[in-house]
């Protein structure tokens, strides 16, 4: 998926072994993924899609002189979330650590490739909760017991 602000540039989907970096761009104030072939086009993850990067994974942190420092890895799991809330951002890549990140506050011109891609279920095969769960998605049931 592509973040909604990124609705009026042109993107296409992530396929496995692309070579991606991390950048602004034009006319947004939003940071994602464009092919390093293709920079002007936003290239779009399915939740569950693992990217390796280069280095290890860097990203804006505020009051970052205050903070120790963390050991991110370099191995990401691309994630959405705060699906519920409209204008705000929800791509996002989860860490090795477990840290959730948005992929607008990853610093630019960072490389990273796709590893793998989500499985995704063959017709009645599977039950729209597992292929939901299959894609990286939190069904909402589960959601709303965690938060019970």
């Amino acid at each position: 998926m592509c973040d909604y602000s990124l609705q009026y540039v042109a993107s296409r989907p992530a396929k496995v072994g692309d070579a991606l970096v991390t950048r602004t761009f034009p006319f947004t104030t939003t940071r994602g993924f464009a092919a390093v072939s293709e920079p002007r086009v936003a290239v779009c993850l399915l939740p569950g899609t693992e990217l390796a990067f280069e280095k290890t994974v860097r990203w804006h942190r505020p009051f970052k002189l205050f903070r120790l420092p963390e050991h991110s890895g370099k191995v990401v799991r691309f994630r959405q979330i705060n699906l519920d809330q409209r204008r705000a951002h929800h791509d996002a890549v989860e860490l090795a650590n477990g840290r959730i990140v948005l992929v607008t506050d990853l610093c630019e011109g960072q490389h990273a490739k796709v590893l793998q891609l989500p499985a995704v279920p063959k017709a009645g095969r599977q039950t729209d909760r597992s292929a939901t769960e299959a894609a990286g998605a939190v069904p909402s049931d589960v959601v709303t017991a965690l938060a019970g």
